[in-house]
């Protein structure tokens, strides 16, 4: 197994195939920019895909939230990724928090948001790059840019429409509205909704069947579905014979199929 990278605001686990990113910035609501949180990320998202044994992802926080997005104050006072001429803040949002962006999207593995408070802003996008949400009860959700006069520089408007659709995602990036959790669900965000204390079993028992398949097909399932959103149909029958060659003569689809004729 490979070594388990060290960080700074989180905390990692595997067990069972199953690896546990959790936040631990509460004295910050979980802030993603002023903490090292995406560099945690872009830690763990490289990890993961080298290390086949993993087969899936939870990412969730400690505290009140799950993560509170951009840091305000730093915004107020123009620091960090805030700082500077028009030029030298695309850079930092290019460098900075859309690499967490194209990290997420990259992961080979299913990625689980267990939602454990608010997820506002870049918070909520976050769980947006995840494949499925889980929220807590006392969840609340954002996509809040507009309130403070921005947009969602974190590519989070690539990834709503395709949740929610192109109507819902217009509403709610309008109105920077913020949703309770059941409201959530209603609309597809949220897959379950549990009290705190099943939010992160739950998670894991999910998580857990998922690593239970074959751990290539899975990976290649995920490329799968990724791909769709950038293909045409006939490159994407294509594509699909070539990989399902693949798996035909590989050794975990001849194990998969004899653990199946044993039954």
């Amino acid at each position: 197994m490979l070594q388990v990278p060290e960080l700074s605001d989180s905390t990692l686990s595997l067990e069972d195939g199953v690896a546990i990113l959790t936040f631990d910035r509460d004295d910050v609501r979980n802030a993603l920019t002023g903490t090292e949180l995406i560099p945690d990320i872009l830690a763990v998202c490289d990890w993961v895909n080298i290390n086949h044994d993993v087969g899936a992802l939870i990412v969730t926080g400690t505290g009140r939230a799950f993560s509170s997005g951009g840091n305000v104050k730093d915004m107020y006072n123009k620091q960090g990724l805030f700082a500077g001429n028009p030029i030298e803040m695309q850079d930092g949002y290019r460098h900075g928090i859309q690499q967490m962006t194209m990290a997420m999207y990259r992961v080979e593995v299913p990625t689980i948001a267990a939602v454990n408070g608010a997820a506002i802003g870049a918070g909520f996008d976050l769980t947006c790059m995840c494949n499925i949400r889980l929220g807590s009860e006392r969840a609340k959700i954002g996509e809040t840019f507009v309130n403070l006069g921005i947009i969602p520089g974190d590519g989070g408007a690539w990834f709503l429409p395709r949740i929610v659709g192109e109507q819902r995602a217009a509403e709610l990036t309008f109105s920077g509205r913020i949703l309770e959790a059941q409201e959530a669900h209603s609309l597809g965000i949220f897959l379950e909704i549990l009290p705190e204390g099943q939010l992160l079993p739950r998670a894991i028992e999910m998580a857990r069947q998922f690593a239970a398949k074959p751990r290539e097909a899975l990976r290649m399932s995920k490329r799968l579905l990724q791909s769709a959103h950038r293909m045409g149909l006939q490159d994407f029958l294509d594509y699909c014979a070539s990989q399902q060659g693949l798996c035909h003569t590989s050794d975990q689809h001849h194990n998969a199929l004899a653990e199946f004729l044993k039954k």
